[in-house]
């Protein structure tokens, strides 16, 4: 996909914006990014990975060395049984050959939206675990829903304080194992869990999560099992299969938990993977790497006996902490000075900054895409599904300047057509559904693209001026996300309340705003003084008209909560924090549930007052 008015270090200073209006970037930002970005090597063209799909000319010929350690020759067009993969051409240059579509689902499914850190059981630790997410599967199962969309449960850091937002981790490869279920864990029955009752109720009658403190408790009960038990032979081969990147992983984490969370105030000599010192520090601190390796062996034991044969589609955030092990791995890849974040639009009007560096297009081709492809792959594994976040990101990425404004930004381009093969490549090897979330400024060009490959993209009821019924098939439809209100917050006025006392936000912006949402939760005649549990049964009603693919449900919807997870472009609230209001154990005996399935089946029974409305569009 071409764009106009893109220059040699891929800025795209003219742009249109949410509202249709044309923008351009100041010459002080482009000038500050192209410092920022750099000149590629002139020979670049010539080391590059070439992305290709069977039947497409490719204008080489060269003997390939195919990852399966067999031998092909490529004359100009690829093979229609060329194999799939990430293959070597004879001059040592990526030959990555993709199907070009993702794995789409053949029927319509439901499935809950989940904050699995709020989805708190009167047994697991004052936060979601992995065990409540089998808990989840089973019961969606036996509702007769098919997925599950997880916030991203990527890792920060393993010091405290925790950070709170799933979309700054330290890491888009691995996993965080604060959700561990730890009475699940091989060995813990001797670790007398009795002793930490008091903590435990502590934490479990919080009225916020308590990452630190669930973090410090678990890590503690962990760190004496693995010292006290024999290394498991499972555990043995597993780490022999994952290989260097988990290593670089957990000695990551082991200068964290010494050093301090923030590698970039760490000694010279471990500040990068590739420092000098980190060879004589693996040798020296092998139990504590081992430890941090052992906690990703059991994240994925539990991960995949949580998610059993249904789909939970795993979040992919847009980037990482400056300071985390992504960037500690692949330093030079990153951008140094510049976050990412969006321009004002419908989701905030004064714009929103992330926290995350973004990756430098022509490194990120330089070093064969590896950065995207370990993140994709290590998202996807063991659950079946991709949400991607602001998919918009893998066609350009609004970069931020340090200590410029939201507003002060420049879009900068990437190899979309590459990103999104390889995203096909890594979900037909997984047999995994991909969603690209395709909400706030996009370009012309983009929905298009997704769908060439299979993406589904995101149908939104407060967005959306089309009634649901109106909607694609290649898509999943939702009434709200977690950065929008949910129905009891924007029905009863509290989500505005709550905007306006937290975020710098025009209070004519906020006002309009809810009217504009208001509309169309009322465009089938729902009464203005409905109740509450009125109001979510109508959303719900208008969302199971829509032919799209993936019908996604929010807890919070099902339970009434007016609070949604996260308010964007704030950190003066308890952003990530706020648990479900219902324990989970109490959920399949809640009123709201049933009454919101059946709404969104056609279900309802003769006398509900929502069945006597228009059916509208």
């Amino acid at each position: 996909m071409s764009a106009p008015n893109v220059d040699q270090w891929g800025i795209q200073q003219d742009w249109v914006d949410a509202d249709d209006q044309p923008q351009r970037s100041s010459e002080e930002t482009v000038a500050r990014l192209r410092e920022v970005i750099g000149e590629p090597p002139a020979d670049l063209e010539e080391r590059a990975p070439v992305v290709t799909r069977p039947g497409r000319s490719t204008g080489l010929r060269s003997t390939v060395s195919c990852e399966d350690g067999s031998t092909r020759e490529l004359d100009d067009v690829v093979p229609d049984d060329f194999p799939l993969g990430y293959h070597r051409l004879a001059d040592g240059r990526r030959l990555i050959v993709s199907p070009g579509r993702c794995h789409v689902p053949e029927e319509q499914a439901w499935g809950w939206t989940v904050q699995l850190y709020a989805a708190r059981s009167r047994r697991s630790w004052g936060i979601g675990d992995l065990r409540d997410l089998r808990t989840l599967r089973e019961w969606t199962e036996s509702l007769g829903g098919g997925f599950l969309l997880v916030n991203p449960l990527h890792a920060v850091a393993p010091t405290v304080p925790q950070e709170t937002s799933p979309y700054l981790p330290a890491t888009r490869r691995f996993r965080n194992p604060v959700y561990l279920a730890v009475e699940d864990v091989p060995g813990v029955e001797d670790a007398d869990l009795e002793r930490h009752d008091a903590e435990l109720a502590t934490l479990r009658s919080a009225g916020l999560v308590e990452r630190d403190g669930a973090w410090t408790l678990k890590r503690a009960v962990l760190r004496s099992v693995f010292d006290r038990t024999a290394e498991d032979p499972e555990f043995t081969s597993w780490r022999a299969e994952a290989g260097q990147a988990v290593e670089g992983w957990a000695t990551w984490c082991a200068l964290a938990e010494e050093h301090g969370p923030d590698r970039l105030a760490w000694p010279e000599a471990v500040r990068r993977q590739d420092a000098g010192g980190v060879p004589a520090y693996l040798r020296d601190h092998a139990d504590d790497i081992a430890f941090h390796v052992w906690l990703q062996w059991l994240l994925d034991r539990q991960l995949r006996a949580a998610t059993g044969s249904t789909t939970v589609l795993q979040d992919l955030p847009i980037g990482v902490s400056g300071s985390g092990a992504d960037a500690w791995a692949w330093d030079d890849v990153l951008a140094a000075g510049v976050t990412v974040g969006a321009p004002p639009d419908l989701l905030n009007s004064v714009g929103q900054d992330w926290g995350s560096p973004p990756l430098v297009p022509w490194r990120l081709r330089e070093a064969d895409y590896e950065p995207f492809v370990e993140s994709i792959r290590g998202t996807i594994a063991g659950a079946g599904g991709l949400r991607i976040d602001h998919v918009m990101g893998l066609f350009r990425l609004w970069w931020i300047p340090g200590g410029a404004g939201p507003q002060e930004g420049a879009y900068v381009r990437y190899p979309a057509d590459d990103l999104l093969d390889i995203v096909a490549l890594e979900s037909h090897r997984a047999g995994a559904v991909v969603v690209g979330e395709d909400l706030g400024t996009v370009e012309p060009g983009v929905r298009e693209a997704l769908a060439e490959r299979g993406i589904l993209s995101y149908k939104v009821l407060w967005f959306e001026d089309e009634p649901a019924a109106a909607w694609p098939a290649g898509a999943l439809a939702a009434v709200t996300t977690h950065d929008l209100p949910t129905v009891a917050g924007l029905w009863t006025g509290s989500d505005a309340e709550d905007q306006l006392a937290s975020t710098d936000m025009a209070e004519d912006d906020v006002r309009s705003g809810r009217e504009d949402l208001l509309e169309r939760l009322r465009r089938d005649r729902l009464p203005a003084d409905a109740p509450v549990e009125d109001a979510v049964v109508e959303a719900y009603r208008q969302l199971g008209r829509a032919p799209s693919l993936l019908l996604s449900v929010a807890l919070e919807d099902a339970v009434a909560e007016e609070r949604r997870p996260n308010v964007p472009g704030t950190t003066a609230r308890d952003n990530w924090r706020l648990p479900l209001g219902v324990p989970l154990e109490d959920l399949p005996d809640h009123p709201g549930v049933a009454r919101l399935l059946a709404a969104m089946r056609g279900t309802l029974p003769e006398d509900d007052p929502a069945r006597g409305r228009s059916v509208g569009g």
